[in-house]
């Protein structure tokens, strides 16, 4: 099944997880933490047939708070239009979970974690997905059919695979900066 048909199928676990797991893979461009999110996962993880209760949009408010203050790689982001991007991701995350809002937010960070992963490949081909970006629309794919088959027992492999993804983004971050420090 496509990306696009695995959103389109997706449940409100779904949906969020996979605009969450955008989000955290793209981290790194804001010298993010490693559990900023955490919070927000484990409000996804929560075994409940309540999806809509309060911990989001109070996590989510707590995150964008502390998100607010960080900057780009070597503390500032400028104009770079990959930490617009991710910061573009958070800020449209929305504060209740219903499926259009989250579909809309999933949709969103999907593309915007695709064009992150585009604009950061050295290896760049107009004639196919470049090998970043071929890894993020694996891992995509992976959290919504992680969710789609396990419920809620499947955020936490979902949060493995996109922590996976940050290690290689925060790589590919630290290159990119030490080519940045190297050129002044």
């Amino acid at each position: 099944m496509s990306l696009v048909e695995l959103v389109a199928r997706a449940d409100v676990r779904g949906l969020a997880a996979s605009g969450l797991a955008c989000l955290d893979r793209c981290l790194p461009l804001l010298d993010g933490g490693d559990d900023v999110l955490r919070p927000l996962w484990a409000a996804l993880a929560a075994d409940t047939a309540d999806t809509s209760g309060p911990d989001w949009a109070e996590e989510l408010a707590r995150v964008r708070a502390e998100v607010a203050g960080l900057g780009g790689p070597g503390g500032t982001d400028g104009d770079d239009e990959a930490v617009l991007l991710v910061r573009g991701m958070l800020s449209g995350a929305p504060d209740d979970r219903s499926v259009p809002a989250l579909r809309a937010w999933a949709d969103a960070c999907s593309a915007a974690a695709l064009r992150v992963h585009r604009l950061l490949d050295p290896a760049a081909d107009p004639a196919g997905p470049a090998p970043l970006v071929a890894g993020e629309l694996r891992r995509q794919t992976a959290v919504l059919e992680l969710l789609a088959a396990h419920g809620p027992a499947g955020v936490r492999p979902a949060l493995e695979a996109s922590t996976e993804g940050r290690r290689v983004l925060r790589a590919v971050v630290s290159r990119r900066a030490r080519g940045h420090d190297a050129r002044l």
